[in-house]
Order: structure tokens, then C-alpha cells, then sequence
């Protein structure tokens, strides 16, 4: 109801301004989503914050504001009657003629009446982030599917999204990697995918125990970042054919998930490394401590009491992660060719990182480097648990990798399926098994961490994410299975409604729920929080399923079928894009 709401904002302005126009600059209509059905649909407070500055009681000026509303033509035609509540907050529904109206308008949009942006600006979502020589784990996975999530949202609302994938492709770690396959495996130099990923995961442990347990090797590692940063050609081919090995098997992973991601790793940023310093001197915040560059923070202390210093250049003349993020942060916000020209940046990643965000942050907001009205924000969220309530690990103890837990997923909603289909006594093709298998199964985990709020801890349980009841993924798709076969029973005669028409409070508590889709969507756009979305659908599920267990449908009188056939048809068209834009696809058969 973002148009109504909009609209109601507008009138309510309007009519406080007559009302009290010696009192314009404190107006605020205070307009919000009614608490309770009862109340109607919307709640304007503005009576209360008023009656200090006019020195009048709250519900005598709710009732001067509803006394101009009343005389205001285009708001009649809009609400029913205004009703003034407890100390004075005015009570607004929106007339039955104009809801039915928003679903006519929403079945022939296939935005579903969610308007895009007039205020577009580019955005950049960082997100995901895994490691060159390592695999995938469940850490990463929240990364990934919150990001791609938000991604998917910000461009349904028509932002130009840069989805980037900040990989660690630089380092000190590449040292000891360059110089343990020269000496172990020299053959992969001459001879492409000479080691898989598989064993580069092992090579890395191999490596960094050489490092660890022997001097020698330290030290030609050292020598070899050396080489590598100096632009040393065999060092940088190590370099590019452990990255290039990485990023295949990354890729397998983002396929099956359906992500999208432009890589642009660490190593993108070394030659914009020098300017950080640079500006950072031109500011004057760079202060030498020890050796180091260092910028002390404002208003963040150690245990000391002290400061706490960002080091930005180390005492041996080396750069870390904060100048590499620091130097993202220029790039992005910099003007097109060098740089993204974004007006908002989004970095996704555990709550962990939180203070070396605002420790960069700060740097980047005193050094002027974030433009006026552009926006720089930390999207946290929190661990992965096992059912134990500790971080998620393997029986051996291990970090559980990304491939194993989504093989697992699907392997068990395969198990269920089959489970059923005997259960049923129905028999499908092996194609539609794996099919259904593998789109529950990956729907399952993505929903599952999606219906989180992305800032607590959650514990993850196939079981749970994997059951047809409650707020689950396999519970929404069966609802979109079933309403699309009620749709496919009912024929075209919804799309042929000229006029709808409602009479039952179901039907129009199922219209009311549909209608918030578009709020929806700018509050996920706005806070940067998908589990609202999730809430979202699971709720309109619900009422859908009281309104069709309680009124017919299929076997409605003539003159209702078009109408209830319609609300079953936007429903369907409602999850289906509620549950694309966080990335899961939907069935048409379970």
C-alpha cells in the first residue's frame, strides 16, 4: 500500500498545516501500519507530540486534523470515516472499493505493484568472500545468500547493483604456497590443472606446516612475497594458476546456489595502495606510532584507555587488510572511469568484523572520502550452530564445507520425497525426483538462514529446514503448488475479471496481506533485513490458507469464482517473486 500510504501522508500534512499553520514546522503525520485489524488499516499519532507545543489536549487536535480531513474531498474518496482512539490517535481504513481497485491494478503488473526507484543510484554489494587454496565452508554461506538476497532486492527496485566478490587473492600466505609448489610440484608450472582443488586444500596444510616447523622455508617464503609483490614472472604464474584453480571450483558452488558475483579480489586494489597513504598525510590524520602509520580513532578506547590506532602501514613499510579496504572504499565511492561512482556501499560479512568496519569507516568519513549523502554500511550477521548451540563443525571436527552440507541437504529431501511418493502411492520419472530434490533441498538451507534474523546466532537443523510445516521453505513451495493447481482447476476466468468484488472477511483480510507486498520490499530495501521478507510470505501463506479452508472457492457461486480466483492467482504471483528475490526457485509440482 505504498501509493495509499503515500497518499493518506500527503492529506494528513495537509490538513494538520490548516489546521494549525502557526505550528508547520513540528507537523509530522506519524503515519504508520495499524497495530491490530480492529483498528483499521492505518494509525496517524500526530495528535500527541502536538499538545506541548499548541498547549492543547491530543484528542482535541485529532479531532481539528479529522475535522479538515473530512473536508478534503480526495481523502473521502480514499477512507472511511476517521475514528479518534484513546488519548488521540486517529484511525484510518481505507475504503473497500479502492483495495479491490489495488488488486485489479496488481494483477496486470508483473511488479505486483512495487514501483521502482526514481531516485536510482549505483550500489555495491560486497559479499561472499572466500579464500584463494581454501574451500568453501558454512561460513561463508551466510555471506553469500544474504548478499545475493539483498542484491536481488536493490535491483527489482531498479538500483544498478555491482555485485562484488572481495576474494583474498593476496598476501603473505601466497609465500609459502609459490614456494611450496615450486619445490613439490614444479611440474604445475608447465602443465595446466596439474593439481585439483582437492588436493590444493591439502597443499595449503602441507605448506603452512613447512612454515611453521621450518626456518628455511620461512624465509624463502618471505623472500618469495618479495618476488611476487616485485612482479617476478614465474612467482606471479604460481600466483595466477592457484587462483585460477580456486575460482573454478568457487564457481561450481555459485552455479548451483544460482549466485551472480564480478570477482575483484584483494590483489585489484595494490596499486592504489600508495594514495591511501597519501590522503591520508593530506588530511592530517596519520600519525607515526612505533614505526607504523597509524590513524587513532575518535571516541574508541583500549583497555588502557588509549585511542585505538588503525595501522594503515606497517613499520616494515607493509600494508594490511584496513589500507586494502580503505583503498575499496576511494575506488567505489570514485568517480567513473576510476572508479564505481556508488552512492551506497554494502559489505556483508560475521558480526566479527564489526569493529574493523567502523575502525575503516571512521578513517574514510574523516579523511572526506565518502560524498554527501552516500551511504557506507556493515550488514553483520551472526554464527552458523550446530544443534548444540556451538559452531557448526563435522563429527571429526572439522569446518563443515559448503559442498558437503548442500550434497546433504539434497540428498535428504530426496530420502522425504521418495518417502512420500510411496506414502502416496504415486510414481514420478527419476528426472522429476532429482529435479524437486534439488531445488527443496538448496530452497531448504537458503531459507532457513534467510528466515533468520541475520544478526543473532542460529542453529541449523536439516530436520527442521527440511519439514512441510511451519515457517520452512517446503512449507511456502507446497503452498505455491497448491495454489497453482487450484489456478490451473479454475481456468482463465480470473484473468478475464473486469470489476472484483469481496463480501467475506477472509477474502479481505487475504486482500489486505497482499497489499503489503510493496512496504515489504522498501523496508528490505531501506534495512537491509531479507528475514523480513521471509515473515512476510509465510504470513500471506497463512492467510491464504484460512481464507481457502474457509471459504469456497472452486465451488463459489458465479458471481464470487472470478474474484476468489483472482486473490488465488496474485497469491501465487506473490510468493513466486517474494521467494525469487531471495534467490529460491519455486515448483509447479512436489
Amino acid at each position: 500500500m505504498l501509493r495509499i500510504a503515500q497518499a493518506l501522508e500527503t492529506q494528513l500534512r495537509g490538513a494538520m498545516q490548516r489546521a494549525f499553520p502557526e505550528a508547520e514546522a513540528v507537523l509530522d503525520p506519524q503515519l504508520a501500519p495499524a497495530s491490530k485489524p480492529e483498528f483499521g488499516d492505518f494509525q496517524a499519532n500526530a495528535a500527541l507530540p502536538l499538545a506541548k507545543p499548541l498547549k492543547q489536549a491530543p484528542r482535541q487536535i485529532a479531532t481539528e486534523i479529522v475535522e479538515q480531513l473530512q473536508a478534503d474531498t480526495g481523502f473521502t474518496e480514499l477512507c472511511l470515516e476517521p475514528q479518534i482512539a484513546g488519548p488521540g490517535f486517529i484511525n484510518l481504513t481505507i475504503r473497500p472499493e479502492r483495495l479491490a481497485a489495488e488488486v485489479s491494478v496488481r494483477l496486470g503488473d508483473e511488479r505486483l505493484g512495487v514501483p521502482a526507484v526514481t531516485n536510482k543510484a549505483p550500489v555495491v554489494v560486497d559479499f561472499s568472500s572466500p579464500n584463494i587454496a581454501k574451500e568453501m565452508h558454512v561460513g561463508h554461506l551466510r555471506s553469500t545468500i544474504i548478499g545475493d538476497s539483498l542484491a536481488r532486492v536493490l535491483e527489482f527496485r531498479g538500483h544498478p547493483v555491482l555485485r562484488l566478490n572481495h576474494v583474498g587473492d593476496w598476501g603473505t600466505q601466497f609465500g609459502m604456497l609459490i614456494t611450496h609448489l615450486k619445490q613439490v610440484a614444479p611440474e604445475a608450472l608447465e602443465t595446466a590443472d596439474a593439481v585439483d582443488l582437492g588436493d590444493l586444500v591439502a597443499f595449503y596444510r602441507e605448506a603452512k606446516k613447512r612454515f611453521d616447523d621450518d626456518e628455511a622455508f620461512q624465509s624463502t617464503s618471505r623472500d618469495e612475497v618479495v618476488k611476487l609483490q616485485g612482479g617476478d614472472p614465474v612467482s606471479l604464474k604460481a600466483w595466477g594458476l592457484l587462483c585460477d584453480q580456486s575460482r573454478r571450483e568457487f564457481q561450481k558452488i555459485y552455479d548451483r546456489l544460482d549466485i551472480r558475483l564480478s570477482e575483484r579480489g584483494e590483489s585489484f586494489y595494490n596499486p592504489f595502495l600508495p594514495a591511501v597513504i597519501d590522503g591520508l598525510k593530506a588530511a592530517e590524520l596519520l600519525v607515526t606510532d612505533d614505526g607504523a602509520q597509524c590513524v587513532f580513532l575518535e571516541g574508541v578506547q583500549g583497555k588502557d584507555g588509549k585511542p585505538l590506532p588503525v595501522i594503515v602501514q606497517k613499520s616494515d613499510g607493509g600494508f594490511n587488510y584496513a589500507t586494502t579496504d580503505l583503498a575499496a572504499i576511494r575506488y567505489r565511492f570514485g568517480a567513473a572511469p576510476e572508479g564505481d561512482g556508488a552512492r551506497r556501499v554494502v559489505y556483508v560479512t560475521d558480526a566479527g568484523q564489526a569493529n574493523h568496519f567502523a575502525g575503516v569507516f571512521q578513517v574514510a568519513e574523516r579523511a572526506c572520502w565518502i560524498p554527501e549523502g552516500a551511504r557506507l554500511e556493515h550488514v553483520p550477521f551472526g554464527l552458523v550452530q550446530g544443534e548444540d548451540g556451538k559452531k557448526l563443525k563435522t563429527r571429526a571436527g572439522d569446518t563443515v564445507r559448503l559442498r558437503d552440507l548442500l550434497d546433504e541437504a539434497v540428498e535428504r529431501a530426496e530420502t522425504d520425497l521418495r518417502s512420500r511418493l510411496k506414502e502416496e502411492e504415486r510414481s514420478e520419472s527419476e528426472e522429476f525426483i532429482q529435479h524437486v530434490a534439488g531445488t527443496v533441498g538448496l530452497a531448504a538451507v537458503k531459507y532457513a538462514d534467510l528466515s533468520q534474523n541475520r544478526i543473532t546466532n542460529y542453529q541449523f537443523s536439516f530436520d527442521r529446514m527440511l519439514a512441510l510445516q511451519g515457517n520452512t521453505a517446503p512449507y511456502l513451495l507446497y503452498a505455491v503448488v497448491r495454489i497453482a493447481g487450484i489456478a490451473r482447476k479454475g481456468g482463465n476466468l480470473a484473468a478475464t475479471t473486469a470489476q472484483l468484488q469481496f463480501s467475506e472477511p477472509q477474502e479481505w483480510a487475504l486482500v489486505r496481506e497482499l497489499l503489503k507486498f510493496d512496504a515489504v520490499i522498501a523496508e528490505v530495501e531501506e534495512e537491509l533485513l531479507p528475514n523480513r521478507l521471509c515473515s512476510y510470505l509465510f504470513e500471506l501463506s497463512q492467510v491464504f490458507n484460512r481464507f481457502y479452508d474457509q471459504v469456497p472457492v472452486l465451488k463459489a457461486d458465479p458471481e464470487a469464482l472470478a474474484s476468489r480466483l483472482a486473490l488465488c492467482r496474485l497469491t501465487a504471483d506473490t510468493l513466486r517473486l517474494g521467494l525469487g528475490l531471495l534467490g529460491i526457485a519455486t515448483l509447479e509440482r512436489m
